[in-house]
């Protein structure tokens, strides 16, 4: 039984919710000065998501890494060898800390994600591969599999999932590519099935990006200039968002997922990342507190997890049939704890 202390009412009140509360961020550092522990007890960390630039800033340091990397370099590695071996460790260390939320989860928590090398992102065989060789390396069965929503990542997704492989689908920004991302979840759930595995131990969930639409639509706006224009800014991440979790409640209520559904699978959940803000015009627990939904993850750089424990503004679900919200407002003046954040 996991027993979180509650010294951060708003993220208490996000969990509550049913929104699952990760972690974009990790360290070697962070893993053994037990703060990544410390916040799984105090702040309702329940996952963890990395990506190849959180592991370039934690090894540039060199913080934690020293013993390993000279025993790497008197065996005379390859840098990417060695990248390997320390971010799989970290991976391996992260999910032994997060395994009793896995545990008392039943697999839906307690995850940890590692990102496939990014230059397989249009080689299906080498991800799928690649996939394959990140499992067996870290040897946890809470450990999830990033692989990106491109066009040759589809196919490699209902691979992965065919073979029982977790997946965390990444880089996913369009209506339409998340709609094949959900089928070629379908796809591989039910090859799966096929071959007599328990869907029951396979999990996913995919990436929706958030905070980098809107500084891309933003900057359009502000190039067409008109009030108009510059009215609409702030608000096309969370529309897209919205729009997102229709299309996973449409899918998730068809007749195929039906089926899957009495075969104890699990659905693939929507994950809300990149959500630390980059306009500083913005509230800093902005795609935070405008996306509370049940069956959702939200993965946060640390700052943002601070600033929604010292003040978001969770107040129930914010995107099922959600009316319309008021334009971004400024961040609150200095002492008021709100600080902008980036993802």
């Amino acid at each position: 039984m996991i027993t979180v202390s509650n010294t951060a009412e708003p993220l208490k009140a996000l969990s509550e919710e049913g929104v699952s509360v990760w972690l974009d961020d990790l360290s070697r550092k962070r893993i053994t000065s037990g703060n990544l522990a410390e916040l799984v007890e105090r702040k309702h960390v329940v996952g963890v998501t990395t990506n190849p630039s959180i592991f370039q800033a934690a090894i540039g340091s060199g913080e934690g890494y020293e013993e390993q990397l000279a025993d790497l370099a008197v065996r005379g590695v390859t840098v990417d060898e060695a990248v390997r071996m320390m971010t799989t460790a970290d991976v391996r260390a992260a999910a032994d800390i997060l395994r009793p939320v896995y545990d008392a989860t039943g697999g839906r928590d307690g995850r940890v994600s590692i990102e496939v090398d990014p230059r397989f992102a249009h080689d299906t065989a080498a991800t799928v591969a690649e996939a394959k060789q990140l499992g067996w390396l870290v040897d946890r069965p809470n450990v999830m599999i990033k692989i990106p929503a491109t066009k040759a990542g589809l196919p490699a997704i209902t691979e992965a999932i065919g073979l029982g492989i977790s997946v965390n689908v990444t880089l996913i920004f369009s209506l339409e590519r998340y709609r094949e991302v959900m089928d070629a979840y379908l796809s591989g759930l039910e090859k799966a099935q096929a071959a007599g595995m328990d869907l029951s131990t396979i999990h996913s969930v995919a990436s929706f990006f958030v905070s980098r639409v809107d500084s891309e639509i933003d900057k359009r706006l502000a190039k067409v200039g008109t009030d108009e224009a510059l009215a609409l800014k702030g608000k096309a991440a969370l529309a897209n968002a919205r729009l997102a979790y229709e299309e996973y409640e449409d899918v998730f209520a068809a007749d195929r997922w039906t089926a899957l559904a009495t075969a104890s699978a699990n659905k693939q959940r929507p994950l809300w990342a990149s959500t630390g803000v980059k306009d500083p015009a913005y509230k800093d627990t902005l795609y935070v507190d405008e996306l509370v939904a049940p069956g959702t993850v939200n993965t946060m750089p640390e700052a943002t997890l601070d600033a929604t424990a010292d003040h978001g503004g969770v107040h129930g679900d914010s995107v099922t049939g959600a009316t319309p919200r008021p334009a971004p407002t400024s961040q609150p003046s200095s002492g008021s704890g709100s600080r902008t954040t980036r993802s």
